[in-house]
């Protein structure tokens, strides 16, 4: 059973060639003006500090591969780690209880933003817009303004204790990388996400309900950002009410520097990581170089200008193929 036109591949092979190459130019700088960058104990945290915009980033790419987007993801990853940090101290259910209410309100946060999109007819970007207001209030609400701390040991290691000499969360992304990428590639559900970015009513003739596929991508997006919420709390032995802010940006430009369309239809987790890197790269080279915080946010409005522009150059070279590509999907579902 193929997976995609050919040709269409090809392009995507190309998008992801040209964000491997990005990353190895960005490795080279920062090593040739830095002497500490390419020090065992920077890289890990290179990783450490890239696995938290890579998590929400594997499920930003699910989104946008069926044509979506979720902004919301920020302030899910302050909820949940808010509510798990509350949770196992001030109700005092112990940490493990409290992480798996964190990771609970992602699901439950997704799960709405899937069903405004799928029953309420309201456009990603809208809808995942007013929760992330919604998100970010709840949480000053739930957490006064104030720092939730007390945290204990049980709790803290998911943020940054090393096993085999590796950050746990690592190994963690490790996981889900390998996980998401078979969902993609391995699996029938894989091919309904990519066909559902593809062509909506292609699926639905298929007999495909693009409705349920809509709604699992929305709901494993709240779990990767609750993830990534719950990790930083436990990196930061606190839960913070202001994590998260600019997160979506990053992820966004993580997933679109992989090689995943914004019109939808393409993208892959390889991809995606490497485009996290490259953001997660660029954080800590500037801070090696002391670089004001202020002027990194430029450097990363730029780096999303130049992903998008990718996209766009790239979508507008693939528009010929839309039509083989349609068809593509639709044998694919007829051979199923």
């Amino acid at each position: 059973m193929k997976l995609s036109n050919p040709s269409n591949r090809i392009l995507g092979l190309i998008r992801q060639g040209s964000t491997y190459l990005i990353l190895l130019i960005i490795l080279v700088w920062f090593a040739l003006l830095s002497p500490d960058f390419l020090k065992v104990n920077n890289l890990l945290t290179v990783a450490l500090q890239t696995s938290l915009i890579a998590f929400v980033a594997i499920g930003m790419t699910f989104t946008i591969i069926t044509g979506g987007i979720d902004l919301s993801v920020g302030s899910v990853a302050a909820l949940a780690g808010a509510i798990a940090a509350g949770a196992a101290t001030r109700l005092g259910l112990g940490t493990y209880p409290g992480l798996l209410l964190g990771l609970l309100s992602g699901v439950g946060i997704g799960f709405i933003n899937g069903a405004l999109i799928v029953w309420g007819r309201m456009p990603p970007f809208v809808a995942t817009l007013a929760t992330m207001a919604i998100g970010r209030g709840l949480t000053l609400v739930y957490t006064q303004g104030r720092p939730i701390a007390g945290l204990d040991k049980s709790f803290t290691f998911w943020g940054g204790t090393s096993w085999l000499g590796v950050p746990v969360p690592v190994w963690l992304l490790l996981l889900m990388v390998i996980m998401a990428h078979l969902i993609l590639k391995q699996t029938p559900l894989g091919l309904r996400i990519f066909s559902v970015g593809g062509s909506e009513e292609t699926t639905r003739l298929a007999g495909v309900s693009v409705e349920t596929v809509k709604l699992s991508v929305y709901v494993f997006s709240g779990l990767c950002a609750a993830l990534s919420g719950l990790i930083l709390t436990a990196r930061l032995w606190s839960a913070q009410p202001n994590i998260g802010v600019g997160l979506e940006l990053d992820a966004i430009t993580a997933a679109v520097l992989g090689g995943n369309s914004l019109a939808g239809g393409v993208g892959s987790i390889p991809g995606m990581l490497a485009g996290a890197f490259i953001i997660g790269t660029l954080s800590n080279g500037l801070n090696l170089l002391e670089m004001p915080s202020y002027n990194q946010q430029v450097v990363k409005g730029i780096v999303f200008i130049a992903a998008v522009m990718l996209d766009y150059f790239i979508k507008q070279r693939k528009m010929p193929l839309a039509n083989s590509v349609v068809d593509d999907k639709e044998a694919d579902f007829r051979q199923t």
